[in-house]
């Protein structure tokens, strides 16, 4: 919920509450119609699309799409013993009654300050700017800074969460490399200049210093050698309530967004603080060098903005159903295994294949054999001998597999330990693994 308001956004108490109560009696119409999409298994998809169930997409809005696959999911008869499980849960709603404890409890809930929304409405350009911005420097592979400013409570950080996200998952789609992403509050510094060493443990993880050189003069001399940095990832650094490195001789700030001005850093610098004019006040000597960050700006929301959160908060939608049905039924397992690097998971399937015969152990060699034989089939370079025993040990610790003992390493018997459809489950999303799989 925003924090600051425009003195022409105020909104009248009965107002607000004639709001909620029409989003709430919207959330009562809803029900019964998404339960009897459910308990029709045969039932044909609907022509008629309902306004209230996309009341702030367009029509061609993912949002709108995305329940129209799930609503097509759900009606499959392959999902019936969910449905009946749901049942109980779309009963139809009471209208609206500001003196029920249930319904205002829910309400003061899901308005909280505490809870973090599952999606962030009326910032989607202030998002596409700053993932603009972020794309760009990715491919030139070339340093920048931007400063975001905003009164509290406008999604500032939220966004960035978003932004962060988005530029991950096209750095892999569109084949460039990952940068490496350092988010850090500027608060939970124990002193201003501790900051150079957490961006220096980020770049260089394994590098110790030693001497009278600080992480500062590091970093320093490490963006101004070619050979040194074009070894480098390039490093997103969001540096969240930057105003509290403003000290007296504002060294650290102007320090900070100096490491994007060397000729061969590999840093992108996102600077988010609450003053608009914290750039111009505060790096006069930047913007003598043209070297100023650009700025997005955050403005207060707008009447018809907060109406649109305060919909967006209240409404019952499809995407918190799947959201609520992935915690729910989604097994942990298939979380861990997700996220395991790449051999780890071959090693895997390599493991599911192997006892689909019947066996139910084999030696940590005859496993290595066929993790050879899937690496040389998809043109992929196997790992050596030990480091597939080192990896193997990984998956022992996960309790993915279970290692015996033995004197002999590749003699010790190996055991998968998860149900070969959490495995399937898990890197489905793969083609290569669907095909490994197959």
């Amino acid at each position: 919920m925003p924090a600051i308001v425009s003195h022409n956004s105020i909104v009248s108490v009965q107002s607000e509450m004639m709001i909620i109560g029409d989003i709430a009696r919207s959330k009562g119409d809803l029900t019964p119609q998404k339960r009897r999409l459910r308990s029709d298994k045969e039932s044909t998809p609907m022509k008629r699309k309902s306004t209230r169930r996309c009341v702030d997409s367009s029509p061609n809005s993912p949002a709108c799409g995305f329940e129209k696959d799930l609503d097509e999911k759900i009606a499959s008869p392959r999902k019936s013993p969910v449905k009946r499980k749901l049942s109980d849960s779309f009963k139809p709603k009471p209208n609206w009654n500001p003196k029920d404890v249930e319904q205002m409890s829910a309400v003061m809930e899901a308005l909280h300050v505490s809870t973090a929304p599952s999606t962030i409405v009326c910032r989607e350009e202030e998002q596409r700017r700053v993932l603009e911005f972020c794309k760009k420097h990715v491919e030139e592979e070339k340093a920048g800074s931007l400063y975001v400013c905003g009164c509290p409570g406008t999604g500032k950080s939220l966004s960035m969460e978003k932004v962060k996200q988005h530029l991950v998952d096209w750095a892999k789609e569109a084949g460039f490399q990952s940068p490496d992403v350092l988010t850090l509050n500027c608060t939970s510094l124990t002193n201003t200049s501790e900051i150079f060493g957490k961006i220096l443990s980020k770049v260089q993880p394994r590098k110790k210093i030693n001497g009278p050189t600080s992480p500062l003069q590091h970093l320093q001399n490490l963006y101004s050698q070619k050979q040194q940095s074009s070894a480098l990832k390039m490093t997103l650094i969001i540096a969240d309530e930057l105003d509290y490195l403003i000290t007296r001789d504002r060294a650290v700030l102007h320090d900070l967004f100096m490491l994007t001005t060397f000729p061969f850093s590999r840093c992108i610098l996102i600077g988010i603080a609450n003053a608009i004019d914290l750039a111009d006040r505060f790096l006069p000597r930047l913007q003598s060098m043209n070297c100023k960050p650009a700025v997005v700006t955050f403005r207060a929301y707008s009447k018809d903005q907060i109406i649109r959160i305060l919909q967006e908060r209240l409404m019952v939608r499809v995407d918190h159903m799947a959201l609520a049905l992935s915690n729910t039924f989604k097994s942990p397992v298939v979380d861990t295994i997700q996220s395991l690097p790449q051999h780890q998971q071959i090693i895997l399937c390599s493991a599911v294949k192997f006892f689909r015969g019947g066996k139910k152990d084999t030696t940590v060699g005859e496993l290595n054999k066929s993790y050879t034989d899937i690496c040389k089939t998809s043109m992929i370079p196997p790992v050596g001998t030990m480091e597939f025993l080192s990896m193997c040990r990984v998956l022992n610790d996960q309790g993915l597999l279970k290692l015996g003992q033995s004197r002999e390493d590749k003699l010790k018997r190996v055991t998968l330990k998860v149900d070969e459809s959490d495995v399937s489950f898990a890197l489905q999303g793969v083609r290569f693994f669907r095909n490994c799989l197959q």
